[in-house]
């Protein structure tokens, strides 16, 4: 089998198609939640902790060659991980929810014995006595 009916089976069977719909979706997602986190969290929690901008907040490491000023913006690592935390929740949230609805009925209950076995346990009871 060649490398190109190999990979034509592979595209075919549906997990890539899965997987691209996964991934569209996914990046939808991160849009919203990015949008939420920096447009709604944020400044929230900045009003909350007295009018502070997190996308602002930076130490000056000195400046380049050129002149202009070396930044450590961590204001801006802090929105990618609030971004990540409420990603991770939300995701964390929906696998939980489809796993309940995955989770396999619970056993039932052992029907009741043929009259043979019923038959065969009596006789296997009389001869023990």
């Amino acid at each position: 089998m060649g490398v190109v009916q190999e990979f034509k089976e592979f595209a075919v069977k549906g997990n890539v198609i899965d997987m691209a719909v996964g991934v569209v979706i996914g990046i939808a997602f991160g849009k919203v939640v990015s949008s939420f986190v920096g447009d709604v969290v944020m400044p929230l929690l900045g009003k909350l902790v007295g009018a502070v901008d997190f996308s602002k907040l930076a130490i000056s490491l000195g400046a380049s060659p050129d002149g202009e000023p070396l930044l450590l913006n961590y204001g801006a690592f802090l929105q990618a991980a609030f971004d990540f935390l409420i990603i991770a929740a939300a995701i964390f949230m929906a696998i939980k929810a489809i796993n309940k609805l995955k989770t396999p009925p619970p056993p039932a209950e052992d029907p009741a014995p043929s009259p043979d076995v019923v038959l065969l346990t009596e006789i296997r009871d009389l001869l023990k006595k």
